[in-house]
């Protein structure tokens, strides 16, 4: 059989919600835990995501720990290498990697309500923790639409999170499906080399220019060598989006000036009045997440590039149809159709204290107390969870914020003392939940006139925060227990955190 490991907390996911939580806990001196990545190495997606072009869209010295600043960032908006060597310099200089337990795919987590304990299996072993963090993140299992004649395509077929670089592009005929932030970077990536790239856009995006540039010598040193400098610079760009934050959720009329500045960016770029066309959205700039590019729109206009103004309908053999009845002959597909969002894989393989799983219980939409906590998933913590993202500022400031709440929730239960869990009340979840739902009817995001993948099946908005960081981080800055019911071990079960682990037979 493979080793048994029990420990205080397994973190599930080692991207920056996972590797925050293991300084977090180390920083709360907690050794006892183990980060459970599916992969053989940390980072994420900024691990999966290797496409051409692929880069952050927030400013470099925001998309960063403030506990571990780097003043070596190159330039103002990182690419994908440079943010995936920061996490792994994060793991090292934290002392993060004798926890790291890589090759180890969660297959199920089940709550022992005997114990108070989670039974976690995996693909190269189990364990037992008293505590789970999952951070395994929004954007972590890729989307591929279910499209008719997909499965006889002769060509190549793949998403933009799992790039096949042994497959060259050069001179073929490639189809773009999509056109969220990674198709904004492949397709001026990729566009040079390519014979001839058609681009199926069902909704154009918003683009603004991406004001990016080199960070100098100078500044580098100066950040070195005085490092308030570059927390001033942080909290400067901090300073400038919480600003913005009230257009997108409160007044998404003030937003028409964008609008105009947006208009004019594509005007500069393409000339044709009918490719504009194609490329102007219809909806309230902000109800999809606005792009940075000073290279796609130009892509775009240049002679090999098509654009369908259309999502794809069909697959017949090597001719992909889009939905406005047009054909197009290609060699390869590329995905950029996104992420498991709203219907995370994740959670179909946690089970609570009912037996049930989270994704029964979030079966008419995803529901957690200050994005952190489900009911009836005692000890259990998501990073990036619920209504935790955002639409124009850096995820690091949120998660930095659940990475509080998670110190303080570890601290209550120091407190209790004993064998003890807590169980976050439904009526807390339902509250949190309605307050936000509420707050969300006004913003951008709802009233915009667009549809995203912000939004669940039931059009609910339960991936963003209608709010600010700076509102988000009081509300998690401790836990309420008033929140919690408190649930101690039956007196039975005494021996419980003796006995040997179930094992797979037993589980099922």
């Amino acid at each position: 059989m493979a080793k048994h490991e029990h420990v205080r907390v397994a973190v599930i996911g080692s991207g920056f919600g996972g590797l925050g939580a293991a300084v977090r806990l180390r920083r709360e001196g907690i050794t006892d835990f183990v980060v459970l990545e599916r992969a053989d190495s940390v980072g994420g997606t900024w691990r999966d995501n290797s496409y051409p072009g692929c880069a952050c869209d927030v400013p470099s010295h925001l998309y960063s720990f403030s506990f571990a600043p780097n003043p070596d960032w190159p330039r103002t908006f990182s690419g994908q290498h440079h943010i995936r060597a920061y996490l792994e310099h994060v793991t090292d200089t934290f002392g993060i990697r004798p926890h790291l337990r890589l090759n180890h795919e969660v297959l199920r987590m089940e709550w022992d309500a005997d114990a108070l304990r989670w039974e976690i299996e995996t693909r190269s072993g189990s364990f037992s923790a008293e505590v789970v963090v999952s951070a395994t993140g929004p954007l972590s299992d890729p989307k591929i639409p279910d499209v008719p004649g997909l499965d006889g395509f002769p060509g190549k077929v793949f998403h933009s999170a799992r790039w096949d670089h042994d497959y060259d592009l050069t001179g073929k005929r490639v189809a773009m499906i999509g056109t969220g932030a990674s198709a904004i970077q492949i397709v001026p990536a990729i566009q040079p080399q390519v014979r001839k790239l058609t681009l199926f856009q069902r909704t154009p995006p918003w683009v603004m220019p991406r004001m990016d540039r080199n960070i100098t010598g100078a500044e580098r040193r100066l950040h070195r060598a005085l490092p308030f400098t570059a927390t001033l610079r942080r909290g400067l760009l901090w300073g400038i989006r919480e600003l913005q934050v009230g257009a997108f959720t409160k007044h998404p009329g003030e937003l028409g000036l964008v609008e105009k500045l947006a208009k004019a960016n594509i005007a500069r770029a393409v000339k044709d009045p009918a490719l504009r066309a194609k490329l102007t959205p219809s909806y309230r700039i902000g109800c999809k997440r606005i792009l940075l590019s000073n290279t796609y729109y130009p892509a775009v206009a240049r002679p090999n590039v098509d654009v369908v103004a259309s999502g794809l309908r069909e697959v017949r053999g090597s001719t992909l149809v889009g939905a406005d009845g047009s054909e197009t002959e290609v060699d390869a597909i590329v995905f950029g159709t996104g992420f498991h969002v709203t219907d995370m894989p994740i959670a179909e393989r946690v089970f609570g204290a009912d037996g049930i799983s989270l994704a029964d219980a979030w079966k008419d939409g995803m529901e957690s107390l200050r994005g952190a906590t489900a009911a009836g998933f005692p000890n259990w913590m998501t990073i990036i969870g619920p209504n935790t993202g955002l639409g124009n500022s850096s995820m690091i400031l949120m998660i930095e914020s659940q990475l509080t709440y998670l110190a303080d929730y570890l601290r209550q239960l120091n407190v209790l003392g004993g064998r003890a869990a807590l169980a976050v009340r439904p009526s807390a979840v339902h509250a949190w939940n309605r307050k936000v739902q509420a707050r969300m009817e006004r913003t951008v995001w709802k009233a915009g006139g667009c549809e995203s993948w912000y939004l669940d099946a039931n059009g609910r908005n339960t991936t963003l925060w209608p709010g600010t960081t700076g509102e988000f981080r009081r509300e998690t800055r401790q836990v309420d227990l008033s929140e919690y019911e408190v649930i101690r071990a039956p007196r039975t079960a005494s021996t419980a955190t003796s006995r040997p682990p179930r094992t797979k037979e037993a589980a099922q």
